[in-house]
């Protein structure tokens, strides 16, 4: 199976995401990823969709299917083009002799403490799915307490653009 990442123009209202959610139950597949948001329109949202799919036909299935839905404004699968970013919460195990080997850790990655108590550092960081997985691995030997990640979110790269108000 291959992974491949939808991105979806819906219209805002209650009920599309069990919809289409459950288009892709119906057909077998597994989501691996799901975000839904707010987009510059506020009649439409977005939703980006990480799913693993059989091959080519069953995706073009999907799409088809999808369109066929009264929502849907627009889909597009996205490429390996694509900027595509997820974002992770992490409390790790920190006390005062630790702090500052995990704020080190964490400045690598771009991240940033956004909660400190006198036990644990409360940890933000985004970035690619390896990205995340690689601080991870890194904040481990100091002891994950809990740990949240988003779905992945994506834009195809430079104009092109699936907005039905693309940039000038």
């Amino acid at each position: 199976m291959k992974t491949h990442t939808l991105s979806i123009l819906v219209s805002n209202r209650p009920g599309v995401l069990t919809r289409i959610a459950a288009l892709f139950s119906r057909r077998g597949f597994n989501i691996q990823s799901l975000a839904v948001g707010p987009t510059e329109r506020e009649e439409v949202s977005r939703m980006t969709v990480v799913a693993q799919v059989e091959d080519d036909a069953a995706l073009e299935q999907i799409v088809k299917q999808l369109n066929k839905l009264i929502e849907i404004r627009k889909v597009l699968e996205l490429g390996e083009s694509a900027v595509r970013r997820e974002m992770m919460l992490v409390k790790v195990r920190a006390d005062v002799n630790t702090r500052s080997q995990v704020i080190d850790v964490v400045s690598l990655f771009r991240g940033k403490a956004v909660d400190v108590s006198a036990e644990s550092i409360t940890v933000e960081a985004t970035g690619s799915d390896e990205k995340l997985a690689a601080l991870l691995e890194m904040l481990a030997p100091h002891g994950i307490i809990e740990l949240v990640q988003s779905g992945q979110v994506a834009l195809g790269r430079g104009s092109k653009s699936m907005s039905e108000n693309k940039a000038k």
